[in-house]
């Protein structure tokens, strides 16, 4: 169940076209809205139009919620024509100013006070690493979801599983709740093993990807689906990534595993 109420920055497409009285009445409701920044002033401040030829600012120390100082100004740059989500801060002779810091500070008050492990939570992933990806869930609050988190099948980089600007479905997988950090889980928004054994029957002749050859050649894993894996006998010649025609032998509900032939 997702409880959480923020959503990732461009999760939603659309943006309101606003006027002076819409402007007042939403730094009256403290309302959260969204904005494509348009340019990255000198001083790495960003401009957003808000629409009816007004412009917002948001200042370069709102721009991320920082513990110390102002954000680097690769956080600035980095988000022209991108989305990002905001509050009015104030506004002064005509001059809007926006802070997305504060969008964060409550969406990180409500994951340390209020989110649950296990929750599941809607993200955009933003950058990918070798040892795993990060996903904003909302508000501009990012988590990290390792490597061994995106895939019951063994992957050798998170780019096979996931790609930079995509919207995934993960769950929570820990919080703490003095700093707000989260890790994040994948694979468990991709089926149990029974939802992905169900799938296949036995007698099927299906395509598998290598995914690890015992060291003691007791056998060659094959990865049906991302989180289903199949075994077959050890065969000299295969290599990790290499797509194999498969027939299933057997398909074991109670010891979860399911038996492969490598077809050549």
């Amino acid at each position: 169940m997702n409880t959480f109420q923020f959503v990732p920055e461009g999760w939603n497409e659309s943006i309101e076209n606003l006027n002076l009285q819409k402007i007042q009445e939403y730094k009256e409701e403290n309302r959260t809205l969204q904005g494509i920044v348009q340019s990255c002033d000198e001083n790495y401040n960003l401009h957003i139009p808000l629409g009816n030829k007004i412009e917002g600012i948001i200042p370069r120390c709102e721009v991320e919620n920082m513990k110390e100082g102002v954000p680097d100004e690769r956080l600035c740059t980095g988000k022209v024509h991108k989305y990002v989500q905001f509050k009015i801060e104030d506004i002064e002779d005509n001059t809007i100013l926006l802070s997305r810091k504060s969008v964060q500070q409550e969406a990180l008050q409500y994951i340390k006070h209020n989110m649950q492990v296990g929750e599941q939570v809607t993200g955009i992933v933003k950058n990918i690493r070798p040892y795993g990806a990060f996903i904003e869930i909302g508000g501009g609050i990012v988590g990290l979801a390792h490597i061994e988190d995106l895939s019951v099948a063994r992957i050798k980089t998170p780019y096979e599983r996931l790609k930079i600007g995509q919207k995934v479905n993960v769950v929570v997988k820990s919080i703490d709740r003095y700093t707000g950090k989260i890790n994040l889980s994948y694979k468990e928004t991709l089926g149990t093993w029974e939802e992905n054994a169900k799938k296949f029957t036995s007698g099927m002749k299906v395509e598998g990807i290598v995914r690890e050859t015992e060291k003691n050649k007791n056998g060659i894993f094959i990865e049906l689906t991302p989180n289903l894996v199949g075994m077959a006998e050890y065969s000299e010649g295969y290599l990790y990534g290499q797509k194999v025609n498969v027939f299933i032998k057997r398909i074991d509900n109670e010891k979860k595993k399911v038996k492969l032939l490598i077809e050549k």
